[in-house]
C-alpha cells in the first residue's frame, strides 16, 4: 500500500487516490447503515482493517477532534480521512462521495412520503440488517479500544466514564469536555503540582446552515433543533412531519444528517432538498478543513495530547453504551441473534466482507417474515 503524503505524488497518482477515495465512501455511502456508530465502525474497518490508509491511533484521534466541533461527527470523521488520504480536494472528495449516494435515497423516500402521505414498510428487512450491524460496531469497538485503552490508568479512566454517564446521567458533550480536563490533569498532575413550498430557498439554506454551524452530538440531538425551528418558530411543519423525517435518516445508509434532504424537499422540492443538504453539511467541510493541520499539533503538545486521550476513551465509552441500547433495540429474537452472533463469527473467524453480512441478515429477516 502506498504510504507516500498526497503532495508528494505525481498528477497522475493524484489522481488515482482520488478515484480511490470516490468508490470507497461511496460505497459506504450507500451501506452504512445504522447511524453514527455503525458509520465509524464501518470507516474503521474500510481504511484501517482493509486498505491500511492510517494508524487506529491517528483514526482515534480525529474521533476525538470530531466530537469536539459540532456538525455530524461521523461525516466530519470520513473527511479527515478523505484529507488524510488525498489532501484538501480528498476531504471535499470523501464528503461528496460519502453524503450524495444517502440524499438520493432519502429524496427518492420524500418523494414517495409526499406523494403518498406514508412511507414504504422496511423493517422486516432492517431487522436483520440492524442485527448484522450490531456485530460490526462490536468488533470494530473491540479493535479500538485496544488501540485507546494503554494502560490501568487508561482502563480504569473508561470504566469512571461509563459510571458517570450511565450513573449520573451527565449529557454527552459536557462528559467529553470533563474526560478531556480530567485526562489533562491526570496525566500532568506532577506539572501542575511544581411553512409547505412558500417558504423561500435561501431560508431553507439558511436554517439549515445555522442547525449545522451549532449542533453538537451528531445526529441524535438533530430532532431537538429541526422542533424548535421548523415547528415552534417557523411554524411550517408538524411534530409528526418532523418525526417522520428522522425516521427516513434514521434507517437510510449513510449520515442521519440527511433527514435534511427530506425536510428541504417536503418544504420546497427538489431545490429546497439541496438547500438543506448543503446548508446542513457546508459547516461540517469548512470545519473539518480548519481542525485537520491542528491534530498533529495537539497529539505533539503534553498537554493537549492528554486531553486527546480523555476525549477518545470517552467518545469510545458513549459509543460502547449506544451500541448496547441498539443492540438492545436490534436483537429482538432468536432470528436476529443468530444473525448477530453469525456475522460476529463470520467477521472474526472467516473475515467475510461485512457488505455480504448485511445483506445477508436483511434477506434472511425478510425471508423469515415470508415463511
Amino acid at each position: 500500500m502506498d504510504t507516500r503524503e498526497y503532495k508528494d505524488l505525481d498528477k497522475k497518482e493524484k489522481r488515482k487516490r482520488q478515484k480511490e477515495i470516490t468508490k470507497t465512501f461511496s460505497k459506504l455511502g450507500f451501506l452504512a447503515f445504522g447511524g453514527p456508530a455503525a458509520h465509524i465502525a464501518m470507516l474503521e474497518e474500510e481504511t484501517i482493517k482493509k486498505k491500511n490508509w492510517l494508524s487506529r491511533e491517528k483514526f482515534l484521534d480525529f474521533m476525538g477532534a470530531t466530537n469536539l466541533i459540532p456538525g455530524p461527527n461521523s461525516t466530519e470523521m470520513i473527511m479527515l480521512v478523505g484529507y488524510e488520504r488525498g489532501g484538501l480536494l480528498g476531504l471535499y472528495n470523501a464528503g461528496a462521495a460519502f453524503i450524495l449516494p444517502a440524499m438520493l435515497i432519502v429524496m427518492a423516500f420524500a418523494y414517495l412520503y409526499v406523494d403518498y402521505g406514508t412511507l414504504p414498510q422496511l423493517a422486516t428487512v432492517l431487522e436483520g440488517v440492524k442485527a448484522a450491524i450490531m456485530a460490526v460496531i462490536v468488533h470494530a469497538l473491540y479493535r479500538l479500544f485496544r488501540s485507546a485503552v494503554k494502560d490501568k490508568l487508561s482502563l480504569i479512566f473508561g470504566a469512571v466514564i461509563a459510571a458517570i454517564y450511565i450513573l449520573l446521567g451527565v449529557g454527552e458533550i459536557p462528559l467529553l469536555f470533563m474526560a478531556g480536563l480530567m485526562m489533562l490533569l491526570l496525566k500532568n498532575r506532577g506539572s501542575f503540582l511544581n411553512r409547505a413550498n412558500s417558504l423561500a430557498i435561501p431560508i431553507i439554506f439558511l436554517t439549515f446552515l445555522k442547525i449545522g454551524s451549532v449542533l453538537y452530538g451528531s445526529g441524535y440531538v438533530l430532532l431537538a433543533f429541526l422542533e424548535t425551528e421548523f415547528v415552534e418558530k417557523l411554524g411550517v411543519l408538524t411534530s409528526q412531519q418532523i418525526l417522520d423525517a428522522v425516521a427516513v435518516g434514521q434507517f437510510t445508509p449513510g449520515p442521519v444528517f440527511t433527514t435534511a434532504t427530506f425536510i428541504g424537499y417536503v418544504l420546497g422540492g427538489i431545490p429546497g432538498a439541496i438547500a438543506a443538504t448543503i446548508g446542513i453539511f457546508l459547516p461540517a467541510f469548512v470545519i473539518s478543513s480548519f481542525i485537520k493541520p491542528i491534530i498533529p499539533k495537539m497529539r505533539a503538545s503534553k498537554w493537549l495530547s492528554a486531553v486527546l486521550d480523555g476525549v477518545n476513551i470517552a467518545s469510545l465509552v458513549l459509543m460502547a453504551v449506544v451500541s448496547v441500547k441498539l443492540g438492545a433495540a436490534s436483537i429482538v429474537g432468536p432470528i436476529t441473534a443468530l444473525i448477530f452472533v453469525g456475522s460476529m463469527i463470520g467477521i472474526m473467524r472467516f473475515k467475510i466482507n461485512t457488505v455480504w453480512l448485511i445483506a445477508a441478515g436483511g434477506a434472511i429477516t425478510f425471508i423469515a417474515n415470508l415463511i
